[in-house]
């Protein structure tokens, strides 16, 4: 059946596209994503494709998520969130535990993004958040966003320590990719707990990276804006 999907897929491939999703995603020599290969199909063709494929097991998901190709890596995770959502707890556990075996193949943004919050973060949000705050400490770029993105199911159940804690350990990162995701979690968090945030920044913005500071405060209103980027906010 994977061989099934992957020929429906292709169909859905437009190869004008091809350029502009490598150069957006960074597919180039030194590039974040070097060497990753698209083929042109768009994220509402991956979803409409994903629905239509609802019931793929995981025999068949599996060798999508190894595939060398940008969208069938994306269908696969579709397919194995859409599973997660709709499974039993056993169901849920296996698919937790595939996810975290196999996060090489998870191995750009849009696939962390899609992904980890509805398996990993749906997951862990009633049991131990330990291996989120592993993942942080990684080597991998992809394992350490999965890690904070992972948070976001916890800040829709209004659950924010996890958020701040895991973007303490990922403070000091220095890749442009954590910069932006750390910072758009704490913007979250803080868009349901202003207080929280505010708390967190103000003893930690004079030493966060530009980027993790603009997404998180990206929100505020402007003159609280030019006080945390001018360095004038106190810590109290």
């Amino acid at each position: 059946m994977s061989a099934d999907i992957s020929l429906r897929l292709r169909r859905l491939a437009d190869a004008d596209r091809v350029a502009v999703l490598q150069s957006f995603f960074k597919t180039g020599s030194g590039g974040y994503a070097e060497g990753d290969v698209f083929i042109g199909v768009t994220v509402p063709d991956l979803r409409r494709l994903c629905r239509e494929c609802r019931g793929a097991g995981i025999p068949e998901i599996l060798p999508l998520l190894a595939s060398p190709i940008h969208e069938e890596r994306a269908l696969a995770l579709l397919l194995l969130v859409d599973a997660f959502a709709r499974g039993t707890d056993a169901d849920r556990r296996a698919i937790y535990r595939l996810y975290l075996a196999n996060t090489k193949y998870v191995n750009n943004w849009d696939l962390v993004d899609c992904s980890a919050a509805p398996i990993a973060g749906a997951w862990l949000f009633t049991r131990s958040r330990a291996p989120l705050r592993r993942l942080a400490r990684s080597s991998s770029v992809w394992e350490r966003r999965i890690a904070i993105v992972a948070t976001h199911y916890f800040i829709r159940k209004n659950d924010f320590e996890e958020t701040f804690r895991i973007a303490d350990l990922l403070l000091d990162d220095e890749h442009d990719l954590i910069h932006k995701a750390v910072g758009w979690m704490l913007r979250e968090a803080g868009n349901r707990d202003p207080r929280g945030e505010r708390r967190f920044l103000k003893t930690r913005y004079a030493r966060m990276p530009r980027t993790m500071l603009r997404y998180a405060i990206e929100k505020f209103p402007e003159a609280e804006r030019r006080r945390y980027l001018t360095g004038t906010i106190r810590a109290r």
